[in-house]
């Protein structure tokens, strides 16, 4: 089983990320393999069945952060535009562990990879 796992912070005010929608997607299939949301810390993990994980396939990890800044009264200079972070990656491992963190800001956001 592949776990991918993902902690999401506020750049604007660095706080915890929570209640942000997340979902997995096959790229090949564009079958929605998983959907959660992050917790009150900003977490989210994903466990990914092997039958589901293709070693040489693509996947798209979605978070769906529209509705969090809609819900924050932050001063904007201009419309927001940015209501999903869309990241392809790969699972070369089916038992491998994904670890991708993303700082996110309005209309930008950050993000790397850690094992």
């Amino acid at each position: 089983m592949a776990i991918i796992t993902s902690h999401l912070l506020n750049g604007t005010d660095g706080t915890h990320a929570g209640g942000i929608p997340v979902s997995l997607y096959n790229r090949a299939t564009r079958e929605l393999l998983l959907a959660a949301e992050t917790d009150k810390g900003g977490r989210v993990s994903l466990e990914v069945e092997d039958h589901r994980v293709d070693p040489s396939g693509s996947y798209e990890l979605v978070f769906s952060v529209g509705g969090y800044w809609s819900a924050r009264s932050i001063q904007r200079a201009g419309s927001q535009i940015m209501y999903e972070i869309v990241l392809r990656i790969a699972m070369p491992n089916p038992a491998g562990r994904y670890h991708v963190p993303v700082i996110v800001s309005p209309n930008t956001y950050s993000v790397w990879w850690s094992t």
